[in-house]
């Protein structure tokens, strides 16, 4: 008898939690999903990670730049991650993860009011991954733009642009769910949500600021301008490397128990799609009888690891390895196509996170294991795809189209000559060096 009203008041209680979840979801904004311990510490660990990768932002488009920009290239990556962890904590994380009732975007959680618990530890390492958007046009853009107007462009992405695509993918935590992610796209850490929007920003900031002076001779035929520090930018890759395995192996700790995913497949993927990229990359130079570049080995390093990103969840380890190569051949063709239409990107950020971030999204539709070479999934890829190109690209256009006509997005000639570091910032990286500069006369 006691065991029979034991079982009915069980299911008495559950049939109330049920019904008060399903009334709390339809009427409001719910907390996000409690965490165990091990997965708040997974998260923070990741999210450490993930903030490390600033530093090889730092150090690759620091390396890539000419030594007079040294150490804009720096404070601008230094700071980008300052200015947009502001704006995604007061705007950004509500955009993103807020109720989402329609699909579109949150609306719950701003200045992170109503967080508790583990959500502070989910909002610390989407912070991180808020800063990796962002500064993906710093070095699209390094040698010639306004430390002022890119930092304004920089809490754009931050607290706009990046949030609310993400929201039609990865929205929902405190209730609803992104548009997107109903229909089944997948994008495990960001090939799209982070990277192509990253991608498409900085190539609407280059169409925008324009090529260098002395990029292109007169009759349009392109110019190299080397980078200052090939070492500094081969340490940024792989500190990047390294800080991408806190980036697609933290996301595990976000899936709900079940799912079968394993964080040793997730890091072996990417570690897999990074080297694939650079052998890729080797094979594009010596299919077109190129030098083997260094530079072109590290974007296609990266490119790689950005392919890998989406899928890395669903793909064999043999499929990584292809995505990842196949990312290696494209980013070098990329290079050059866009260096033919004048598109003067200092360190390849639109090849790497843009193209390498739209085939590692369609990837991911194709090599998932579960269902090889879905055209239903493939076709809901696409639509992920084209959906990020026609909102980040526009927005992102017109964004900055206004910095340049209200604050001025390009640096004047004489600053461009002179180089960033002491025009705007009134300091040189190298002043045992460049005692030439620091005595010509106040910074304009």
């Amino acid at each position: 008898m006691r065991k029979s009203h034991a079982l009915l008041a069980t299911a008495v209680l559950m049939a109330a939690e049920t019904a008060l979840a399903a009334g709390g979801a339809a009427s409001g904004p719910q907390p996000g999903r409690e965490l165990a311990l091990i997965d708040v510490v997974v998260l923070c660990l990741a999210g450490s990670l993930v903030f490390f990768m600033q530093a090889g932002f730092a150090f690759l488009e620091s390396g890539l730049s000419r030594a007079k920009n040294n150490v804009n290239v720096l404070m601008k990556n230094f700071l980008d991650m300052c200015f947009g962890a502001t704006v995604f904590w007061a705007v950004g994380y509500g955009l993103l993860f807020g109720f989402n009732p329609s699909g579109w975007f949150g609306t719950s959680d701003f200045f992170l009011q109503g967080l508790v618990g583990s959500g502070f530890a989910f909002f610390f390492y989407q912070m991180m991954f808020a800063a990796t958007a962002a500064t993906i046009v710093s070095g699209a853009i390094a040698e010639r733009a306004h430390f002022k107007a890119y930092i304004i462009g920089s809490m754009g992405i931050a607290g706009l642009i990046y949030p609310v695509y993400g929201s039609w993918v990865w929205g929902g935590w405190h209730g609803g769910s992104g548009w997107l992610a109903d229909m089944g796209f997948i994008d495990f850490a960001g090939s799209t949500v982070v990277h192509s929007i990253g991608g498409w920003c900085a190539l609407a900031a280059l169409i925008v600021i324009k090529p260098r002076l002395g990029r292109y001779a007169p009759d349009g035929t392109p110019r190299n301008i080397p980078g200052h520090n090939l070492s500094s930018a081969t340490l940024g890759a792989l500190i990047l490397w390294l800080g991408w395995f806190g980036f697609n192996g933290g996301s595990v700790a976000l899936l709900p128990g079940g799912t079968g995913i394993s964080l040793g497949q997730v890091v072996v993927n990417t570690h897999l799609g990074g080297t694939a990229g650079a052998l890729g990359a080797i094979a594009a130079m010596v299919f077109f009888r190129n030098k083997i570049l260094l530079t072109v080995v590290l974007n296609g390093s990266v490119a790689g690891l950005v392919s890998v990103t989406a899928g890395c969840h669903v793909m064999t380890p043999g499929f990584a390895l292809l995505t990842g190569f196949v990312a290696g051949i494209l980013v070098s063709v990329a290079e050059a196509l866009l260096i033919q239409i004048r598109i003067d990107d200092v360190v390849g950020a639109v090849a790497v996170h843009l193209v390498g971030g739209i085939w590692g999204t369609i990837a991911a539709g194709l090599f998932n294991a579960k269902a090889l070479f879905s055209l239903d999934q493939v076709g809901v890829q696409l639509i992920g795809v084209v959906a990020a190109g026609v909102w980040a690209f526009p927005v992102a256009l017109a964004m900055y189209w206004l910095i340049d006509k209200v604050v001025g997005l390009r640096a004047t000639s004489l600053q461009e000559q002179r180089g960033l570091d002491f025009t705007e910032h009134a300091e040189v990286g190298y002043p045992e060096f460049q005692q030439e500069i620091v005595h010509s006369g106040k910074p304009q």
